[in-house]
Order: structure tokens, then sequence, then C-alpha cells
């Protein structure tokens, strides 16, 4: 029998989901997180989910993991110390960086630059030069790498970059001062560009050089640290990092390529609601991830979600590929507060968090949050886990009420106040990733998970437009539930940086074949077997002269069909999407890249049983809360008893162990199939 441990660490909650992959049965825990050592809070959790399904940690085959421990190393600026080796003439090239300062017209006055991973006291020059067809033009000077390593051995650095012009062509004179910094460095992590990211833009190839080098110490003690916990309680399967855009890495390739998972955590929401959506046979879905601290959007299109070449986190943008995810700082814990200065409400980015947390959890939160809110209307009721976790509706009260005497209107005034505006800050968040990219929201279904997404989740699509509004079966553990359901994945890239016109179909699949067997036997040294992966390819293109490029999916077999009129024509149709118009201009054919996916795990999601379509088993008892300005009778259910077909009239309020769906006044939900609430407008 194997088990699939799927582990979810947030910012207040860490989340875990246990999967038995031969019966389909699951069992999940949420537990505070522990922000000073992360590992604290995984073996609580783990222990008490192996002592709730009654299995033995040895049993598990699989341990998977999403985790932010990269992602706070850089907003925190907890990064290593990195020393950094370029061509000679090139020293400057983290601090020139792309020239480019967001904002306004004003920006470059009040534009604090941020400070760049690799200092410039710790870059050393070193002589030799390879030209851009991968010629060498003038031989590696030797004595000078050595003399630069010794140079950064004394200021003590913790981490190397080698990073030199045109190594994207060919990686020899890195590899040469590669060998050299393992015989004069033994001990120090060493990144090399052409390894890491070998494509054209040599700033932003160095630029994800030196955040993969700065990250790597954090991440390999974290790691390392977590599987000799995991060891002593008896762990002995494959550990697993989700990586930024959706798939799995090994423990061991995280270790190496940390850049890979800066954005682990968000892509857990998405590829938990590629799941649901697939069960329950909705293919185009926003998500709504709304966590403690902060909300992750992203899109998912036919069942494929939107992915990006860059990670951003922070002001810190990677050439890596993510999913497409937009974070917010607002979430449940969210703290509301009246500025002295325009005496208007706002909500966030602060955040309550798992310490002290908001009023209503009665562990010394005084400051009012979003939570506090929902208690106050009555959209969280305070008995919740069935009376064994009662909220203090009273403190939150108290609190609240001090935003409604700095504004002088009347506590529930105040209260909704604080709920419409973090919705409308979740709309903005949800907007960028649709309209802005050249979606209808309205073809789209909004699926809101995480502890608070489905309070939420009603009132944002409304705002929207997006409709149903779909509450998931486990809403608060979909993170974990994504972790353990998806599958591996890696990637290599190249420059090819030629124009279309003078571009061989045939010369173009060899070189797309040559890639595929490097990534495929990557896959393989991690355990998985060759009738289990399946490549696919991705070209970017543009028009000649343009600065930027489009991503395309394509296959070898539409290539060989269609040849390269086909991927012209496929860019020219993405092209007319975002941009609204074509040009006349020659096409480029900028980068290739190849992806290798282990197998997909195919569960199936337990059907319920049918009902006559009156929830009135699950009923728990009625309820008074505060909507559209006046007090509503309401109904509380409990999720557990609902069954398929059941029809709940808002409004309503669901509760389970781990979050709770509010149903607004003048919407009705229906149960699915699968257990999936779907909200639409009565």
């Amino acid at each position: 029998m194997g088990y699939r441990l799927g582990v979810d660490v947030g910012g207040t909650f860490t989340d875990l989901l246990l999967f038995n992959s031969d019966t389909g049965a699951f069992w999940r825990h949420k537990t505070p997180s522990t922000p000073h050592d992360s590992s604290e809070g995984i073996l609580n959790g783990v222990t008490a989910i192996c002592g709730q399904a009654e299995v033995a940690t040895a049993e598990i085959d699989y341990f998977l993991h999403g985790t932010t421990v990269a992602t706070n190393a850089v907003l925190e600026g907890k990064g290593a110390r990195v020393g950094l080796i370029v061509t000679v003439g090139y020293r400057d090239i983290m601090q020139i960086a792309r020239s480019y300062v967001p904002g306004g017209l004003a920006a470059w006055i009040i534009w604090p630059k941020p400070t760049p991973l690799a200092a410039l006291e710790d870059t050393v020059t070193v002589g030799g030069r390879v030209n851009a067809q991968g010629e060498e033009v003038r031989p590696l000077d030797e004595a000078g790498a050595r003399a630069a390593l010794m140079q950064l051995k004394d200021k003590g650095v913790e981490a190397i970059t080698v990073s030199f012009m045109n190594a994207y062509t060919n990686g020899a004179h890195e590899a040469r001062v590669g060998e050299l910094a393992r015989e004069i460095l033994p001990d120090v992590p060493l990144s090399l560009s052409h390894e890491v990211l070998p494509e054209m833009q040599e700033y932003e190839r160095t630029l994800t050089t030196v955040a993969n080098a700065a990250v790597r110490p954090v991440v390999s003690k974290y790691v390392s640290n977590l599987r000799d916990k995991l060891e002593v309680s008896g762990f002995s399967g494959k550990l697993s990092l989700l990586r930024s855009d959706g798939g799995l890495m090994s423990a061991q390739k995280a270790q190496e390529h940390p850049v890979n998972i800066l954005m682990s955590g968000p892509a857990g929401g998405v590829t938990g609601a590629l799941w649901v959506g697939k069960n329950a046979g909705i293919k185009n879905i926003l998500t709504l991830d709304v966590g403690g601290t902060s909300t992750d959007v992203a899109l998912i299109e036919n069942l494929e979600p939107r992915r990006v070449r860059t990670t951003e986190v922070g002001h810190l943008a990677v050439r890596a590929s993510s999913l497409d995810v937009k974070t917010v700082g607002a979430g449940g814990g969210s703290i509301a507060y009246v500025p002295e200065l325009t005496r208007a409400l706002r909500v966030g980015p602060q955040s309550a968090g798992a310490v002290p947390g908001p009023v209503a959890y009665g562990k010394g939160g005084e400051a009012p949050t979003v939570t506090d809110a929902n208690v106050v209307l009555g959209y969280l009721p305070e008995n919740l886990l069935g009376g064994s976790f009662k909220l203090d509706r009273e403190g939150a009260k108290k609190a609240v009420q001090t935003i409604a005497d700095a504004l002088g209107i009347d506590l529930m005034a105040a209260a909704r106040g604080i709920i419409d505006i973090v919705n409308e800050n979740m709309f903005g968040a949800l907007r960028m990733i649709s309209v802005q990219q050249g979606y209808d929201p309205r073809h789209f279904a909004l699926m809101g998970f995480g502890g608070a997404g489905p309070l939420h989740v009603n009132a944002v699509a409304r705002l929207m437009g997006s409709w149903p509004a779909i509450s998931p079966v486990s809403p608060g553990v979909l993170c974990a539930l994504g972790d353990a359901t998806t599958r591996m994945r890696t990637e290599t890239a190249r420059s090819f940086s030629r124009l279309a016109t003078t571009t061989d179909a045939a010369e173009l699949i060899a070189i797309l074949k040559e890639m595929s067997d490097q990534t495929r036997a990557e896959l393989r040294s991690d355990g998985i077997a060759e009738t289990d992966i399946t490549s696919e390819f991705e070209i970017d293109v543009r028009y000649s002269g343009q600065a930027f490029e489009v991503p395309l999916n394509i296959t070898p077999e539409i290539l060989e069909r269609d040849g390269i009129d086909g991927i012209l024509r496929r860019f020219d149709e993405e092209h007319l999407r975002l941009f609204t118009f074509n040009m006349d201009t020659p096409h480029e054919i900028v980068n290739l890249r190849a992806v290798a996916l282990g197998q997909a795990l195919d569960l199936p999601a337990a059907e319920l049983p049918t009902g006559d379509g009156n929830p009135a088993a699950a009923k728990m008892r009625d309820h008074v809360l505060w909507m559209d300005g006046r007090e509503q009778a309401a109904i509380i259910y409990d999720r557990s008893k609902l069954q398929q077909g059941d029809i709940i009239p808002g409004p309503a309020i669901v509760i389970e162990m781990d979050s709770t769906t509010l149903i607004e006044t003048g919407c009705v939900a229906i149960v699915d199939k699968v257990g999936n609430i779907l909200i639409n407008l009565a």
C-alpha cells in the first residue's frame, strides 16, 4: 500500500494531507506554523496525522512539500553573502542592471534602488573571452582565476557564482573556474550560470544564478535539517519539493537549484485547484487562495495553469518558470486601521500572523483583523470545529468598535467596511491576471480556498462576474492536496537566436530531441521509469527587434506536421490576444526549452451519496448574521453531512474542520457529485 503525504507550510498554519494512493482515502490536519524552525511544526503535524490514520511514519513512500523558505530568505534579505566572478570589464553588471525604474515620472527621485544580491566589493573579474558563437577568442587566465578565488576566500563569502560573457553558448571557461573553486573553497556552494540558466541576456542570467547562490545555503540547511528529523521519526521514503511551476523536484535537486522553488508555496494551491477542476468537470478557473497573511490568485484556462518565464519575489525578478501567481497582502489576519492623516479605513498588508493572531482567537491579539470583522458580522460562527474551538466574539466586537469610533459610524457598518475593502483588494489582484492579460473573467469560475477563501469567494465572484463561486472539498488544506497529487517536472533551456526564415524544422527537432534526452535522464536518475516520462517543448518567439518574447508550447508532432509556419501562426494569434495588433516584421526564434514530466497521479475524488435536494439532515442550528445593511436569519450547516444534489439558499453558512463557506443573500448553492459547493446567483 502506498501513502503520500502533502505538506504545505504557510505563514500562519502548516497544512497536512495524508493520502492512500490505492484506496483514495485521505486524512487532513492543520497545525500552527513554527516560524523560527518550520520543521518543528511539520513534525508535530506528521505525528498527529499518522496517529489519526493509524499509519507508521515508515509506511509513507512520498513526502511532498511546498515551502516558502526560499521566498522568505529573499523577502527578508537573509540570503547568503555571494561572491561573484565575471569577465574582465563587466564588474558592474549587477549595479547597472536593466536601468529600469518602476513607477511614475518622478519615481527616480523617490525610488530607493534595491541592493544587489552580490555586492560590488564581492565581485571580481577574470580574463578570457568566448564570442556569441561559442568560439574562444582569448584563453582563460587561470592565474587570475586563482587570485580572484583567494580574494573571495579572504572576504569570507558563503556562496560563489561564476557568470562569464556568452557562457550560454560554451560553458568551458566557467567549468574550469568551477574546478578551481572546488579546490580552493571546497565547502562553499558553487553556482555556474551555464548550468543554472543557459540563455542569452547576461544580466538576467547573472541575476538568476546569483539568486540561486544566495538562497542555496538557507535551503540546503533547511532540507538537510528536515531530512534528518524525518529519518529520526522513521521516515525512509522520497522527499520532494514543489517547484514554482507546479511540478515536483527531488530534495537533492532543490538544494542545488533552489531558484526553482522561490514560488513553491503558492504553486500548491494552483495544482490543488487543477485536481478539483478535473474531478468537477470545470475547465476555466480563477483561483483565490486566502491565507492568514496574504491572498494568492492565478488563472487556469482549459485545465492548463498560466505560466510565466519570470519569478517575482519582492523587487527581485529572476528568469525561472513559475505559475503566474499574483500576491496581495490581504488575508484573514490582515489588520484594519484608520490613519490619522486621511481618516480613511485601510486594511493590511500588516498581519497579526500566527502569533498573536486575531483578537477572536483569544491568544493575546489586540488589533482588529479581517477575521474579527467576519466574527462580528456573524459570518464566522463562534462555535467552530464542533464546538471544540470557541471564538471570542465580545473581544472581536471591542476591537472593531475602535475602528467604528475612529470613523464615527456604527459597529456593523465598520465591520462590513473592513470586509468590503479586503474583497476589493482581492478583486484588484484578480483583475491583474485576467482583464489585464486579455481574459474575460465572466468566462471563468472562481474557486476560493485556503482558510478564509470560501468566506470571501461569493462576494468576490459578484465583483468579478465569475460564476459559479466554488468552495472545494477541504479548502483549508487544498495546497497540501496539490502537493500530494502533482507530478515530477524538470526543464532545460537553450538560446537559439535565429530568424525564422533561416531556420530548418529538422534542425530544430534535432536540438529539441537532444534537450529532451537530457531532461528525461534527469528524471530517470530520480528513480522514475522511462515509460512514465512525457516530454513537452516551449519555444520563445518575437518579432525581430522586439525586446521581449512570447513563449509557445509545442510538440514534435505538430512541428513535423506544420513546420516553422505552424509556430509562427500560433505566435501571431497569441500576440494579437495579448496586444491587439500584429506586425509585418520577420519573426525570430529566441529560446528553446524542453520539459520532462513524471506520471500524473490519477486520483479519483470520492463521490457523495445522492440526496433529495433538501439539506435538512445537515442543518446544525439557526443563526443571525448582518448582510445588506440589516440583520437576517440564516442557517448553519455541517459540510460532512451534505449529500450530492443538496440545494442551499442564501444567506447560509457551511462549516467544516478547516474552513467556513459563506453563501450570500440572493445566491443559491448546490452540492456537486464529489462534494464541491457551487454558488450561483439565485
